[in-house]
């Protein structure tokens, strides 16, 4: 992880080059002329040549432009068509900037006189794109020193390493997620999940484990089903963060399906290994509650996680199977591979009755049919409380992390009816991802719940600003932000 500090901007010597970052509104001010002038005009010239006009998406590059300068890059933010500068645009210029230094383990950002107030958001989209999950390699293809620490250069040391601390916990969560996500599902499975999860213990959490016998005991029927055809346990996880006095807590829900075959309704051989981030919705919830403790919110908040493995074996659920969830409602199981939802039935209705939460939200990489309406740059939001779905649009959109609401309604909720049990666990392929939001809807009864399918957001193929391709830890920062907004209610 990339070692952030904050201190004022340096003198350049011979005797100690250092590569400078400058995120830049316009090209001029007072660093961007100290540069100028340690460089003889170069960094003036290179401007002029490339057009830089500070705005998102331009970089300037000089390599060795003077003795006591290795590298310089410097970086636009403004975004185009003359939007303001915001935290998103400073953390996504940053992120981008600093991939392109070469060769140097340390490194100087600083940012023009008008962004400043940013710096904390800097360093957090420094670290982030600087992310590598590299556990597994032994060779490396590239013998050259990447970057391990970075100084960003503020006049105001101490203000910005306060507005630092919460995001440096907001980071470290989101870097836990992007972990557990990454994992193959022969190291990250139940037992060995919830044992990631019970160290967490160390930051104040408090941990509890249902086991396979727990939940049999408590008539965990659906998620125990899917669960049933893999030689590796499920778990119930919850953990607790106790900030509040004696509030109701936020309860957020994950669904940790840490490997997805598909069951005997099996998955196609090609992507399959991409369903080991079926777990998505669990890791989030993890890294949130990692988040919260870390900067010790004032607010009660539980995190609870449904982990399990579905598999093809002689004992594994069957289409056309019953099971009779934690809450009583049967459910006619008609394709295995919708096994997701039936996770989340049981810890959705245990954990309204057992703790009472002032809200739910779940967070599942639920169905393919969401990446169809969406693609990957928006999650799908369902929820029964319109202050609810708001409320998580707007922290969504001040984090930089979409959500779309999409509808619900009777008539799609009429299409799980079964003629045999009390529901279905599919209906037919149109509106698919509404179905499934209307499922878990089944089990939730009058608590405010919402919904987020991160099936499109939680792995992606490509590279953004501020995550390398793979796993992105989409949604930690945003339901950290949705947990702000009610510490200030409070």
């Amino acid at each position: 992880m990339l070692s952030v500090t904050f201190d004022s901007l340096p003198a350049f010597s011979a005797d100690a080059p250092r590569a400078v970052v400058l995120l830049c509104d316009a090209a001029g001010g007072e660093t961007f002329a100290a540069l100028d002038k340690a460089t003889a005009g170069a960094v003036s010239r290179a401007v002029a040549l490339k057009g830089f006009r500070g705005e998102a998406g331009q970089s300037v590059v000089l390599p060795a432009p003077a003795e006591g300068l290795s590298q310089i890059v410097l970086a636009g933010v403004t975004p185009k068509g003359g939007a303001a500068v915001d935290a998103v645009a400073v953390e996504n210029a940053a992120g981008r900037a600093v991939r392109l230094l070469e060769g140097v383990e340390e490194a100087v950002l600083a940012l023009t006189k008008g962004l400043e107030q940013f710096a904390p958001e800097a360093a957090l989209g420094a670290r982030l794109a600087s992310y590598d999950f590299s556990v597994y390699r032994t060779k490396k293809s590239d013998s050259r020193p990447v970057l391990k620490s970075l100084s960003v250069a503020v006049s105001d040391v101490a203000a910005a390493q306060a507005r630092w601390t919460a995001l440096d916990a907001v980071s470290q969560g989101v870097i836990l997620t992007r972990d557990l996500v990454s994992e193959p599902p022969n190291v990250l499975y139940p037992q060995s999940f919830t044992q990631r999860i019970e160290e967490l213990r160390e930051l104040g959490l408090t941990v509890e484990v249902l086991d396979e016998k727990a939940m049999t005991e408590l008539g965990f029927g659906a998620l125990l089903g899917v669960a049933q055809g893999s030689i590796h346990k499920p778990r119930t996880v919850i953990v607790r963060h106790e900030g509040g006095g004696s509030e109701a807590p936020l309860a957020f829900i994950g669904k940790g399906v840490t490997f997805d075959s598909g069951g005997i309704s099996i998955k196609p051989a090609a992507g399959m290994d991409e369903m080991k981030t079926d777990m998505g919705g669990a890791a989030t919830v993890i890294g949130l509650m990692s988040a919260l403790a870390r900067r010790k919110a004032p607010v009660n908040a539980i995190g609870v996680v449904g982990l399990v493995e579905n598999m093809v074996s002689g004992g594994a659920q069957r289409p056309g199977d019953i099971v009779r969830a934690y809450d009583g409602q049967t459910i006619e199981v008609l394709n295995t591979d919708a096994e997701g939802r039936l996770v989340l039935a049981d810890v959705l209705s245990y954990t309204r009755k057992r703790f009472s939460p002032k809200l739910m939200v779940n967070l599942a990489t639920l169905t393919g049919a969401i990446v169809v309406s969406l693609g990957y740059e928006n999650a799908g939001l369902f929820s029964n409380s319109d202050a609810l779905a708001k409320g998580l649009a707007e922290a969504g959109a001040q984090v930089g992390e979409g959500l779309w609401r999409m509808p619900m309604g009777a008539a799609y909720n009429r299409e799980l009816d079964s003629d045999i049990a009390d529901m279905k666990n599919i209906g037919g392929r149109p509106g698919g991802a509404i179905l499934a939001a209307e499922f878990l809807k089944r089990f939730v009864g009058d608590t405010d719940w919402a919904h987020l399918d991160i099936a499109g957001t939680a792995w992606k193929t490509k590279a953004s600003a501020i995550a390398p391709k793979g796993a992105t830890g989409f949604g930690v920062r945003l339901l950290d932000r949705f947990v702000k907004a009610h510490e200030a209610d409070a």
